[in-house]
């Protein structure tokens, strides 16, 4: 991998984002993203993926000289669109993935990040979508996915002008879940990851399941999926080591069957 890192810590592959200056997102970047996404899904020493950036952003956004080579609106969709599909592939990946955000995350950054399932902040770190301020328009799926997090009114406004907002202000308004000081980022988002892999993967996979479930499908269609999945994971490995573990009182030791 050009532009990734990958380091292994008690089943967490802490991901390192290094393209320096700004860590821009330029359509190789994405293309490589996926590829390593494809790797930390097979691999069974991965329960969670956590993702942050080298330097003094975690992402700044799009590669703008990338811009100014596309010659019409239908190229111009297409890198939206792919865009996207690399997004969408984060916030359905199998295992949990927590961005830990310091410096900025404008633009592009800010997508790749609302993409992940739990965004932990540096307490100074800026948050926003500037993409007005070009002309143009958040083109990653970050249009739904702010409006999802914090609402109209505040997504309207934080596009509208262009003005981001803090970590702690992240925290306020829905969009992170966690607003730390810089230097305790990356130990706190470690210890939140690690504390997530010791549980079971066959559940964890399940909630994620479930929760997009949530957003996409009816009441009824969702509850019933939620049904299909208890009587899964009731019947793993995994459950009858967690049941035993109780009645034992000691913790349990998962291993993902």
């Amino acid at each position: 991998m050009e532009h990734f890192r990958i380091a292994k810590e008690e089943f967490v592959a802490v991901v390192t984002f290094s393209r320096p200056p700004a860590n821009a997102l330029a359509s190789a970047v994405l293309k490589e993203l996926s590829t390593l996404l494809d790797e930390l899904e097979t691999d069974p020493d991965v329960r969670v993926v956590l993702l942050h950036g080298e330097g003094r952003f975690f992402s700044a956004g799009a590669d703008i000289k990338e811009f100014t080579s596309i010659a019409s609106a239908e190229e111009a969709s297409d890198l939206s669109r792919n865009g996207q599909l690399v997004m969408e592939r984060i916030e359905r990946f199998s295992k949990p993935v927590i961005a830990a955000i310091h410096g900025a995350a404008l633009g592009g950054g800010l997508e790749l990040a609302m993409s992940c399932h739990i965004r932990i902040v540096a307490e100074n770190a800026k948050l926003g979508l500037p993409e007005l301020q070009l002309g143009i328009i958040p083109g990653f799926a970050g249009t739904q996915r702010l409006m999802r997090y914090v609402g109209f009114g505040k997504a309207a406004e934080m596009m509208w002008t262009s003005e981001p907002i803090t970590g702690a202000e992240a925290v306020q308004w829905g969009l992170a879940n966690k607003a730390v000081p810089e230097e305790r980022l990356l130990d706190e988002a470690k210890a939140l990851a690690k504390k997530i892999a010791a549980k079971s993967p066959l559940s964890v996979r399940a909630v994620i399941e479930l929760l997009n479930a949530a957003k996409e499908k009816t009441f009824v269609e969702a509850v019933r999926e939620e049904a299909e999945w208890f009587g899964r994971v009731f019947g793993s490995e995994d459950a009858k080591e967690g049941v035993q573990a109780f009645l034992e009182k000691r913790p349990p030791v998962f291993k993902g069957k």
